[in-house]
């Protein structure tokens, strides 16, 4: 059995083809960039959910602490001030702008 193709027609099955290969490539691309907003949009109501929680923790334990009649003061300081230095630290770590000498990138 042989095929009598012309190279007109030959061309035309390759374009054909590179278009296939084409959509389905960028199929593939949009389904993977749904897929990661998809992702991201879950991984923010994740952490939400987990900084809404440990501050109520937190919450909950200084108000039980300032409410027990002996309480002394050392103790009310101890609840009040390790959460102030552990948010105090986080937020300087990330309002802080550092250069990369190396590659002169901005973090």
């Amino acid at each position: 059995m042989t095929f009598d193709l012309t190279y007109t027609e030959l061309l035309a099955g390759v374009g054909v083809l590179v278009s296939l290969l084409w959509v389905w490539r960028a199929g593939a691309r949009r389904a993977r960039a749904a897929a990661n907003a998809a992702r991201s949009g879950a991984r923010l109501f994740s952490l939400g959910g987990r900084v809404l929680f440990t501050a109520g923790l937190i919450v909950g334990v200084q108000w039980l602490v300032i409410s027990h009649p002996s309480a002394g003061k050392w103790l009310v300081l101890a609840v009040l001030g390790l959460p102030a230095l552990f948010a105090s630290y986080v937020l300087t770590r990330a309002l802080t702008v550092t250069v990369d000498r190396r590659r002169g990138e901005r973090r």
